[in-house]
């Protein structure tokens, strides 16, 4: 994506966000607060000859609609501009860690088998609508992808006609986290369903086509994912706290990898070697990231929750360790 950069750090900021993307990171949603800054200097610091403090605390001030975690996401990404800076030679303030506190960790929604039920059953009555006249096709398959598969919320998003391979069931996901690919098998009965909505929605589609279209030739987009979510779960009579508080669309991805591994630990799999095909189905970085699910399916299934301690008690982390986003 190509930015047009302002005020006194422009070229700065651009060789900053090429750097990371030369080593793998897309950096995308970063270079987009990066550019929001970059206007905000062009407007209030056009002459500023370094980042000095009043301009940093001036950018990472809490403005009154955010929550405390988008403060603190907009703080780190200055944080490392200006460690950038100082390393090359420039004047930069530098925030000190932790110098924004984050609200209160988002504790992990696990789905019940009856609210997983009443939930597809709503997306199941979905009605089209005349801005996306595919809305009732999209959004049973859509959800039963993200939740079947254990993907993030924009990897079934981004996903194009050419990704899915209707054959043998098997979901390219390019450009993940961290720039990560990978290959994602689906269960027979969801391939089936897979076959059943392209045949309806893309019987003529080129292999670009997004595989759920949103408006205006675009993919599904993460706003409207949500307000379908929240509709459904109305519908099905599962209760949310408000927007931050949950449950949210990639509680479906974290109630998938929390089933696998109670069902594999009642079927006396070892774990110690299905974890890390866990950690490569659903795309994880690293092992702590899996061993992460360890604690939170100890929590989350009462019965077993002795068992996994006892065969796990190095390894179950805290919980307040591992909290990816949804996109």
């Amino acid at each position: 994506m190509n930015y047009e950069f302002q005020g006194p750090f422009r070229d700065a900021i651009a060789e900053h966000i090429r750097l990371k993307q030369s080593v793998g990171y897309k950096y995308e949603a970063d270079a987009g607060q990066l550019m929001r800054f970059s206007k905000f200097t062009a407007e209030k610091y056009p002459n500023a000859a370094a980042l000095t403090k009043e301009i940093v605390l001036d950018w990472c001030e809490k403005r009154p609609w955010e929550a405390r975690e988008n403060q603190c996401s907009r703080a780190s990404i200055l944080r490392q501009f200006a460690i950038y800076l100082s390393r090359h030679g420039y004047e930069a303030y530098v925030l000190p860690t932790g110098f924004y506190r984050s609200g209160p960790q988002y504790t992990p929604y696990i789905y019940t088998d009856e609210e997983l039920s009443a939930f597809f059953s709503a997306t199941d009555c979905c009605h089209p609508v005349s801005e996306c006249p595919y809305r009732h096709l999209v959004m049973p398959v859509f959800f039963r992808m993200i939740y079947a598969c254990g993907l993030r919320s924009s990897e079934a998003r981004l996903l194009k006609r050419g990704d899915v391979d209707l054959e043998r069931g098997v979901l390219r996901i390019l450009h993940a986290k961290k720039d990560r690919d990978r290959l994602v098998p689906m269960s027979d009965d969801l391939t089936r369903r897979c076959r059943e909505y392209a045949a309806e929605v893309h019987s003529a589609s080129a292999e670009d086509a997004w595989f759920f279209p949103g408006m205006n030739g675009k993919p599904v987009s993460a706003r409207n994912a949500y307000h379908n979510f929240r509709r459904f779960l109305r519908q099905a009579g599962i209760s949310h706290g408000g927007r931050g508080h949950g449950p949210r669309i990639h509680d479906f991805r974290h109630t998938f990898c929390c089933r696998c591994l109670k069902k594999w630990f009642e079927e006396g799999k070892d774990l110690n070697v299905w974890l890390p095909i866990l950690k490569t189905y659903v795309g994880h970085d690293s092992f702590d990231e899996t061993a992460y699910y360890l604690r939170m399916t100890a929590d989350a299934y009462g019965d077993i929750e002795e068992k996994i301690h006892a065969a796990f008690p190095d390894i179950i982390p805290e919980m307040e360790a591992q909290d990816e986003k949804s996109e």
